[in-house]
């Protein structure tokens, strides 16, 4: 297994593969995964088997330590369909004589969820673990099956219809000025809750949205033409990804969110089968957030884990 450090030459190659890989997400794609080069010195690497590409690795290197990809939800190996265990194997065992050639001491290396996969694609977590690697975080997402759903609780249907008599109408916008109110709208909430703001900034967000217009939804709760709830959705080939969820006092209160929410899961049930929330954990998973958990277990959703390993060479 021979490893190439990728390099703008290999950009049409490398899309080509992440969208026929079998763990494929539109954001393992040059145009999303560079849109904060400046914050990250990338290392993705490309493994060949006598010239024939067999896996892709969104990576970004500090100091002596590979990350897979700290810019990123998730990271992780990109598999060729047909791609078996000693396949990803040989890949990892090439990354460590690649990381000892080149003087990285450490890899932490994020995993794409099960939710996320066409055809099972969990190899690589077999080969860290039996090259030694620790799994050192493990966070706590909710995934909903649109296809079997949990049914929700009388509440939250009541929160629901509260939200369509009050006029609480849902749309998807795609106008920069309903980008930036969402985002001001998260910034005010994450930071009165967490002292925290989104990981996107307005320009970002709208930035991607301009490059995968196709999988990027912001749907906005209205209320007399003004933005009182929203989330913004990143669709996948099977699964759509909750990035941001958000609501003013009002919002909360007559159930808006829990309507945008409703409509979300009512627009990809046909062609979609997750529903993934994201997590409820911060401090690597150590601590649980279980009023924000329980939030999302109301819409019907069950835990599914993001896991970190960490690999010493």
């Amino acid at each position: 297994m021979d490893i190439i450090k990728y390099t703008n030459e290999k950009r049409g190659e490398w899309d080509a593969f992440v969208k026929e890989a079998k763990n494929s997400l539109f954001m393992f794609e040059r145009n999303f995964c560079e849109y904060h080069s400046d914050r990250f010195t990338d290392h993705s690497l490309m493994f060949y088997e006598e010239d024939k590409l067999m896996a892709l690795l969104p990576a970004n290197i500090s100091g002596d330590t590979l990350f897979s990809h700290g810019g990123l939800t998730y990271g992780g190996f990109l598999l060729k369909n047909d791609a078996k265990q000693h396949t990803v194997n040989d890949c990892l065992s090439a990354l460590k004589t690649h990381m000892e050639e080149n003087g990285i001491k450490k890899l932490v290396y994020k995993c794409i969820p099960h939710v996320y996969h066409l055809q099972p694609a969990e190899e690589d977590e077999y080969a860290l673990f039996a090259a030694g690697a620790r799994l050192c975080a493990m966070g706590a997402s909710t995934a909903l099956d649109l296809k079997e759903p949990i049914k929700m609780p009388k509440g939250r249907k009541a929160q629901i219809s509260r939200a369509k008599r009050e006029g609480v109408e849902i749309e998807r916008r795609t106008d920069k000025e309903s980008f930036e109110a969402f985002i001001a709208l998260e910034n005010e909430v994450l930071g009165a809750r967490h002292n925290v703001k989104a990981v996107h900034t307005a320009d970002e967000l709208y930035l991607l949205y301009s490059r995968f217009p196709e999988n990027i939804a912001l749907y906005a709760a209205l209320k007399d033409d003004r933005i009182i709830a929203g989330c913004v959705c990143f669709i996948y080939k099977e699964t759509v990804h909750v990035q941001y969820m958000a609501a003013d006092e009002e919002a909360r209160r007559i159930g808006a969110l829990d309507l945008a929410v409703a409509t979300v899961m009512e627009t990809y049930a046909a062609d979609h089968k997750w529903l993934d929330f994201g997590i409820s954990t911060e401090d690597g998973g150590r601590y649980l957030n279980e009023g924000l958990i329980s939030q999302k277990e109301g819409f019907g959703g069950r835990t599914n884990v993001y896991r970190i390993w960490e690999l010493t060479v």
